[in-house]
């Protein structure tokens, strides 16, 4: 056989190893911590020697991009974006970001909350999760620049600064304490975290001015 032949069973037998691999090495995190648990655990949750893991999914910081890969590429942020782009009133534009994060958080609720309320410290975890938290800003950035190209930013408030109000009502965080935290529902906390967010972003955030 060539060097180019690829064999559909080995290709399944890999792709089931790996999920063995991502399942349980998720359970440990989730009941023990990050931290607590090592590659060794990982390998015996999984029945498969330590230097499968490493060879399958990379060790535990590849295993923990693996992990939160479907929140991050969750087909929500697209669909959000697209509508927020869409949007012309700067009032609909914030509601439509508390609806996407709220969305992509409450699917993945269970992994997003359990593996990342206590952040991992290790350099490699850290370099994992920071990735996360750049593609959430840069989609906040996009918020940002339609609510600014709309005009609909209070005096005072620039891009850079609409991006930071943006991360304190709808980032990661607000979701933990309000949902994780304090117990709030998630229609609870997207309706208080979007009018918050409309009151300090926009010069008009209840619609009560009348448009030229």
């Amino acid at each position: 056989m060539g060097s180019g032949y690829h064999s559909p069973r080995r290709a399944v037998a890999a792709a089931a190893t790996r999920a063995a691999i991502l399942t349980n090495a998720r359970a440990l995190f989730l009941e023990h911590g990050y931290a607590a648990v090592t590659v060794g655990d990982i390998a015996k949750a999984a029945r498969v020697a330590v230097p499968t893991v490493y060879a399958s999914a990379g060790g535990k910081s590849g295993i923990l991009s693996a992990l939160l890969q479907p929140a991050v590429e969750d087909s929500s942020v697209g669909e959000t974006l697209a509508a927020v782009a869409a949007a012309d009133d700067p009032r609909r534009v914030v509601d439509l970001a508390a609806e996407g994060t709220r969305r992509d958080h409450e699917r993945h609720w269970e992994t997003l909350y359990g593996l990342l309320r206590h952040a991992p410290g290790e350099a490699a975890a850290r370099e994992v999760i920071d990735a996360g938290i750049g593609s959430y800003l840069d989609a906040l950035a996009a918020v940002a620049d339609r609510l600014a190209a709309l005009g609909g930013l209070a005096p005072g408030i620039d891009r850079a600064e609409a991006l930071d109000l943006l991360w304190f009502h709808l980032g990661q965080p607000a979701w933990f304490t309000l949902v994780g935290d304090r117990g709030w529902t998630f229609d609870r906390a997207q309706s208080w975290l979007a009018a918050a967010a409309r009151r300090a972003l926009l010069t008009d955030p209840d619609g009560v001015r009348t448009r030229p």
